[in-house]
């Protein structure tokens, strides 16, 4: 059941948790009016992997190239209120028997995020990093009647004044508006600092308005008229700080000092959650295991987001069998005053990663063999039967 060959006896799956975590998410934040998805693309490197399933190539953490890993694609909702849930979860790789493209698994996740939301009657924004400057992905969020804020990549990309008149967004800078300055802490290296490091920094917001010409269902056989979508460019200048100004394409309004300061602000929690994506992609040890199935390497990570779920409230409890299950390889105390911590539960994951190695080894040493040797089959009470 654990390297997914069966799921008769259990619905300890990638896909059974996944749904699970995205029905708890929902169910976390009914009630609020106005929600935020942050939508999150990254890669899961293997960069010394040469015999686990379904690898293709991802970019390398730093300096050029590729290494060999897999793409996982994850949203996590943000209520007003500041309640939170864990939206969407899939790991996919491009070498995998199911896989369609890149470009489809995003529309995928975009469909289901929105229909799952859909039905809180609250008031969407899609928050989304670089990797998702795409006319094609704002379409499908426009499409269901749902908002965006996405740092921009291409400053070259043609837009629209609002006058109707054809222009790149670089030739936009000379009218952006100054509208706010706002005080914050962030993690940045200021000019002089050997080192990023969490500390006041001050922000000066400024936008101008423009449209966007796109189609619902764009480079898809539904592909439908051409419509215009009033937006606006919104820059983000950070005093003191040697790095590019924050370029964001919004369909919000951002006309007044109040606006200015909550496009900051929504931009600003995709940071603010980053520990709960850092904790699902790095708490597994990836590089030192090579011989996992695909679909144990799917599973893996999604308890790793059900360890996230629980470190971060997004709507898992320690009432989860998943989470007990986790507590209990990690070698965790069962006192309800005392949770399991991210040591224990990431202590879990990596004793159940080396079971799974291990059962990995032991069948292919039968495949290659016919059997276990005697005295190891002996010992894992797995002679062979007369």
């Amino acid at each position: 059941m654990l390297r997914g060959e069966t799921t008769k006896r259990s619905a300890l799956d990638a896909d059974a948790l996944s749904t699970k975590l995205q029905q708890h998410g929902v169910g976390r934040l009914q009630g609020e009016t106005d929600l935020w998805v942050i939508l999150d693309g990254s890669d899961l490197r293997k960069p010394h992997a040469n015999t686990m399933e379904g690898l293709q190539r991802v970019k390398r953490l730093e300096g050029s190239g590729t290494v060999p890993g897999y793409r996982t694609l994850n949203a996590i909702g943000v209520g007003r209120q500041g309640r939170r849930g864990l939206l969407y979860h899939r790991l996919f790789s491009s070498t995998a028997p199911d896989f369609v493209s890149e470009s489809a698994e995003e529309r995928a996740a975009i469909a289901a995020v929105g229909a799952a939301v859909t039905p809180l009657g609250a008031e969407i924004t899609w928050i989304l990093d670089a990797g998702f400057d795409d006319v094609a992905r704002w379409g499908d969020i426009w499409t269901q009647e749902q908002h965006l804020l996405c740092r921009l990549r291409h400053r070259d990309r043609w837009v629209e004044t609002r006058a109707g008149e054809p222009c790149q967004l670089q030739t936009l800078a000379p009218r952006l508006m100054p509208l706010a300055q706002i005080s914050a802490e962030m993690v940045v290296q200021k000019t002089g600092q050997a080192r990023p490091k969490l500390q006041p920094v001050t922000a000066t917001v400024a936008a101008v308005p423009l449209l966007v010409r796109w189609r619902p269902g764009l480079r898809t056989w539904e592909e439908r008229d051409e419509q215009r979508q009033p937006c606006w460019l919104v820059e983000v200048r950070l005093e003191r700080v040697q790095q590019d100004a924050w370029w964001l394409l919004t369909d919000r309004p951002v006309e007044t000092p109040e606006q200015a300061h909550e496009i900051f602000r929504m931009y600003c929690q995709r940071w603010a959650i980053e520990d709960a994506f850092k904790v699902a992609k790095t708490c597994l040890g990836w590089e030192e295991v090579q011989v996992l199935s695909y679909e144990a390497v799917r599973l893996l990570v999604a308890l790793g987001w059900v360890a996230a779920g629980f470190l971060f409230d997004l709507g898992v409890s320690l009432e989860w069998g998943e989470v007990h299950m986790l507590r209990r390889l990690g070698g965790g105390e069962d006192r309800p005053t005392r949770p399991p911590g991210k040591i224990v539960l990431s202590r879990g994951l990596r004793r159940l990663l080396d079971y799974l190695a291990t059962e990995a080894i032991l069948a292919d040493e039968v495949r290659q063999h016919g059997s276990l040797p005697p005295r190891i089959a002996a010992m894992l009470g797995r002679m062979p039967t007369p």
